[in-house]
């Protein structure tokens, strides 16, 4: 399904409803030494895998979806490319699919519609009442506690 070198696919979520296919000319993968596990072969292969994506300027989304993109990922975009990398497995084929895995999963929640707004609710007249009472009861406590004036 999201083999590495073809499209990316985005399965249907919230705000997606027939998800997203990203085209591979859009995607790009660079490849480097990975710092993580390899033993001997970790100073000669190129495991670790960054892939670039454009969300302004991709031909696969709505204006509307990129937009929303471009907003949401405001905070993770450079230079207006969103970069994912992987360098947790040892072997490239499986950085490059885990490097695609996040990047959907970034996308997928970057195209969800925002949650609706927040109505706003009067506090109920008796939580109101014992609001006032339990602190009319600590008024109480902390008066007993001055001191003791003769009279």
């Amino acid at each position: 399904m999201n083999e590495p070198g073809g499209d990316l696919v985005i399965a249907p979520a919230p705000g997606l409803r027939r998800g997203v296919v990203i085209p591979a000319v859009e995607l790009v993968e660079r490849f480097s030494r990975s710092s993580g596990p390899g033993g001997q072969g970790v100073n000669t292969a190129d495991s670790r895998v960054e892939l670039v994506f454009e969300p302004g300027t991709s031909s696969a989304l709505t204006q509307t979806q990129r937009e929303r993109a471009v907003e949401a990922l405001a905070g993770r975009l450079v230079g207006g490319r969103l970069t994912v990398a992987a360098s947790e497995h040892r072997s490239q084929l499986r950085n490059r699919a885990a490097a695609r895995t996040r990047l959907a999963d970034l996308l997928r929640e970057a195209l969800a519609p925002p949650p609706p707004a927040r109505r706003p609710t009067k506090p109920t007249r008796g939580s109101q009442q014992r609001r006032l009472a339990g602190k009319k009861r600590r008024a109480d406590v902390k008066s007993g506690r001055g001191r003791i004036r003769p009279e």
